[in-house]
């Protein structure tokens, strides 16, 4: 199973040039750290009330992805809320997009390679090998979308996530993201995850919305 992060990596790669879709930088930033913490809650490890987001069990989930963040708030001397939590995982989002990008190479999705960009600045490129995983991320999302089945869990909180993010706007034409925003919402009010985790997706994405509200 990808984790989210990983995810997000292939919804932004263009697959036939091995290059990533151009996204704003906090966009980017916020959408992998909101990955981990949605990772984790899904992995029952974290919870959230109106002040703070805290741990609910320590145990390590296995993955290096999201214990170095684990470890990072069951050590906090202090309660802090998910706001702070988001800003310090985005402290940590180009160690996020590596080990994603390492791991997706290890598992024979993506292809590294170094190239030169005019000779002077160093380009890494990811051509796909696995073009079905990348496709089958891409076509998941746009399926539930197009469709008026009831998502899988996991697809609600990636499109919740890309959404708030604005990563979708990256993705998709103007003219697809208009006929798709009765959808969107309806994916995004759906509440099928549990409880908790309802509760944890919906505190993440309140902060990550106050993130990007414009500055007046």
């Amino acid at each position: 199973m990808l984790r989210f992060s990983e995810e997000i990596m292939l919804l932004l790669l263009d697959d036939r040039g091995g290059r990533f879709i151009d996204i704003p930088t906090a966009s980017f930033e916020y959408a992998l750290a909101g990955a981990v913490l949605m990772d984790l809650a899904l992995e029952g490890r974290i919870d959230t009330d109106p002040e703070r987001l805290f741990v609910v069990d320590p145990t390590p989930v296995g993955d290096e992805l999201l214990d170095l963040t684990l470890t990072q708030i069951k050590q906090s001397k202090e309660s802090q809320d998910v706001r702070y939590w988001l800003k310090e995982s985005v402290a940590r989002s180009e160690d996020i997009r590596t080990r994603s990008l390492s791991r997706l190479v290890d598992r024979g999705i993506l292809q590294q390679e170094e190239g030169r960009f005019m000779w002077v600045l160093r380009t890494r490129r990811y051509p796909v090998i696995d073009n079905k995983t990348v496709r089958e991320v891409k076509l998941r999302i746009m399926d539930v979308l197009l469709s008026d089945e009831i998502p899988d869990p996991r697809d609600i909180v990636l499109i919740s996530l890309t959404d708030t993010c604005r990563i979708l706007e990256g993705i998709m034409s103007a003219r697809e993201l208009k006929a798709m925003a009765e959808r969107i919402k309806q994916i995004r009010q759906m509440d099928l995850i549990g409880r908790e985790i309802s509760k944890v997706m919906t505190e993440i994405e309140t902060s990550l919305a106050m993130t990007f509200l414009p500055v007046h």
